[in-house]
């Protein structure tokens, strides 16, 4: 390796904001308590007000409950999962799809922690995220909002976000909740999936929201076996607040809702944004009439007034101020988004070790590509961000947000060039720029494929004909460098070409895009991110793709993502899980044992290489055959810096959670006995050590 001085991951760490101070959360059984008292003094008006929306566009937020005779505030709902939308004064975080790419908890809590400061500085109640759908067709438009193809990871992912806005006194939104996969014909199509389907992918991230004390649910657009999301009883009421435990509220996706007895009595507790016909006076005319007993009315406002309790939002809650620039909440965010920005970025290749930059050696290098600079109008010009022009820093739809500024590749590597003594060569276009990287030391091509709410992609490949200026790059440069800003997979027909030096996956890197990918390409931070899905070799090895059929058959079943690629024995061309760093690791010394139903695991990770670096230690489990899951599953993953040349013992411990199936006739979560194998590695294809055990 090269002898460089990085600013390691450890170090990295302590540029970030300071903690926030959490506030008081109560219990759920005290928050209840209060509840109940309040809600026993409420009249019908009152609690139909509360669960009911005052209609769309007709309040300060995207979401709106009704005034009550005074008794209870109205709540604002506003989204989203990167930031506060429509807001002035705020910031924008790395997309979900990115920040899950870090593999860090710590970072992953962070991010939630600041999302809720600046939700709650703003005056918001509730945040609408998470988004937490599971990465199953990589072509749907939404993937870019949640954490990826695998259940577990987007659990634990899950679990930190929520804990994170939650510590800020803000309610957290998981959604949408259940089977949303794709855009294309979204308020119709069935999702046709088992239960054992159900609950050990789609509500697994769910289960550990709860866990973690989640206040609020999206019920989502689809149908689920032929019934709307949002009035489907067994998965609202019999699976999600029976066999979860769920003691949040269950709010309608925005026009979702399609009844008022019928959804209200499977589950739904909040129509939004309202005025659907359903709730408001139609709720009052149901319970007169005794289509929805008075009790669970009750039900439904003791839900939603108890979560405010639970996060104590009743105590010196800010007002609504999300256009006013003079409430500015950004605090010093910037540092976070730009160390997750980078502590997410995926170094898929790196022949020749050409990357890190080397001052004094590298004398000039060229930026090519339009990703590599700004919209020429603008980063918030479009729409909710609907459009690709300039970087892409974020999806588009409702889970955008407005842009303080956006520090673009070209800007951050030039800034950093001229500290080093580096000459750079721009050209912000993929239209006649490839000349620009002759005679560069290294060609930059900067590359994406967009994605938002509404619609899905129509293939993989990169936008704007970015294949064809990769190739016309490579053809002027032998070392040709591409970073690939994506929501998910993308093809990548050029890999193979030996001009080609390194690519690096950046994902959507919020408003310090440049900074980010900077710090990595110049050494300042060692890459540590790892795939959270898989990419490809072919679009068509892929476990399932958008269809525009009125019934979706997940027949995949259990196998989604690297599950169906090690079942059905196709080799990916980058494996769930994957990622380089500038250093290497060594893995030895594992050593399991099981006792009552619980497995300990540890492992020694040594760093062989010249620089200090972060491995992120992944987890896999084999079931016996009697279980019938896929070949492995994730598991466990811990994120651990080694300095150079030292090495660390890694611990695992796997319970109940990490070792049961579910058993579909028997309702209930099960520990299959027999013969299971452990495995320790560094990605889903990278296993290092595996050991037998038996429970």
């Amino acid at each position: 390796m090269k002898p460089i001085v990085l600013l390691t991951p450890a170090i990295a760490l302590l540029q970030l904001s300071a903690a926030k101070e959490t506030i008081h959360e109560r219990s759920w059984d005290e928050a209840y308590g209060m509840a109940q008292s309040l809600v026993a003094n409420m009249t019908i008006n009152d609690k139909v007000a509360i669960v009911s929306g005052v209609g769309f566009g007709l309040g300060h937020c995207i979401g709106n409950t009704r005034k009550t005779s005074g008794i209870f505030p109205q709540l604002c709902l506003q989204d989203g999962p990167v930031g506060v939308r429509d807001a002035k004064s705020t910031s924008v975080f790395p997309a979900g799809i990115t920040t899950a790419a870090t593999w860090d908890r710590d970072l992953i809590q962070t991010r939630g922690a600041d999302l809720g400061y600046e939700f709650r500085h703003k005056g918001v109640h509730v945040a609408l995220g998470p988004s937490i759908d599971i990465l199953r067709a990589p072509q749907a438009g939404r993937n870019w909002e949640g954490f990826g193809e695998d259940p577990y990871l987007n659990g634990e992912a899950t679990t930190a976000t929520v804990r994170g806005i939650q510590s800020q006194g803000v309610i957290a939104t998981a959604k949408h909740f259940t089977g949303y996969n794709q855009e294309t014909n979204r308020n119709t199509y069935s999702t046709e999936v088992d239960d054992r389907t159900l609950h050990e992918v789609y509500l697994w991230p769910y289960a550990r929201a709860i866990e973690a004390g989640l206040g609020a649910v999206m019920c989502s657009y689809n149908n689920i076996n032929g019934t709307h999301a949002c009035q489907d009883e067994h998965t609202l009421n019999t699976t999600l607040k029976g066999e979860m435990g769920f003691r949040g509220w269950v709010m309608s996706d925005w026009f979702a809702t399609h009844s008022t007895a019928d959804g209200v009595n499977a589950g739904q507790d909040m129509d939004m944004p309202g005025r659907s016909g359903h709730f408001g006076s139609s709720l009052k005319r149901a319970v007169k009439k005794g289509k929805v007993t008075p009790e669970r009315l009750t039900d439904m406002v003791e839900r939603i007034v108890a979560t405010y309790y639970k996060l104590g939002q009743e105590k010196d809650y800010p007002a609504v101020s999300l256009g006013d620039a003079d409430v500015d909440v950004q605090e010093n965010h910037k540092k976070d988004i730009r160390a997750i920005g980078a502590a997410a970025t995926v170094l898929l290749s790196n022949k020749d070790d050409i990357l890190p930059i080397v001052p004094g050696k590298i004398k000039q290098v060229a930026v090519i590509g339009e990703d590599a600079g700004g919209a020429i109008f603008g980063p918030n010009a479009c729409i909710l961000h609907s459009c690709n022009s300039g970087t892409l820093a974020v999806g588009g739809g409702s889970g955008s947000a407005t842009f303080p500024y956006l520090v673009t590749p070209a800007d951050a590597i030039q800034a950093r060039a001229k500290n080093a003594s580096i000459d750079v060569k721009v050209a912000d276009s993929n239209i006649f720029s490839a000349s620009k990287a002759e005679g560069a030391d290294i060609a930059f091509v900067f590359v994406n494929a967009f994605a938002q709410e509404s619609f899905d992609r129509s293939s993989l490949d990169l936008d704007k004909n970015g294949n064809k200026l990769i190739e016309n790059v490579a053809k002027k440069n032998n070392n040709t460098v591409v970073v690939i800003h994506s929501g998910g997979p993308v093809n990548m027909p050029w890999i193979d070409n030996p001009s080609i030096k390194a690519v690096l996956w950046a994902g959507y890197p919020g408003q310090e895009t440049g900074n980010s990918i900077a710090d990595v390409l110049f050494g300042d931070v060692n890459p540590s991110g790892r795939l959270p899905f898989t990419i490809a070799k072919h679009e068509t090895d892929y476990c399932a793709k958008v269809t525009s059929d009125s019934k979706i058959p997940y027949t995949e079943k259990l196998n989604v993502g690297y599950r169906w690629f090690e079942a059905l024995n196709i080799k990916p061309l980058f494996p769930f899980g994957y990622g380089l760093s500038y250093t290497d690791f060594k893995y030895s010394h594992l050593e399991v044992t099981s006792k009552n139903k619980q497995v300990q695991a540890s492992v020694r990770v040594e760093n062989t290489g010249e620089v200090d670096g972060a491995e992120i230690v992944q987890v896999y489990l084999s079931f016996p055959d009697a279980a019938h899951e896929p070949p492995k599953v994730l598991r466990g993953f811990e994120k651990v810096t080694i300095k150079a040349g030292k090495s660390t013992s890694v611990q695992f411990k796997l319970g109940k959670t990490e070792l049961s199936i579910w058993e579909p006739k028997a309702r209930d979560w099960k520990i299959v006995s027999g013969m299971y194998k452990l495995h320790i590695g560094a990605s889903s294809a990278d296993i290092r050590l595996s050991v037998e055990f038996e429970l």
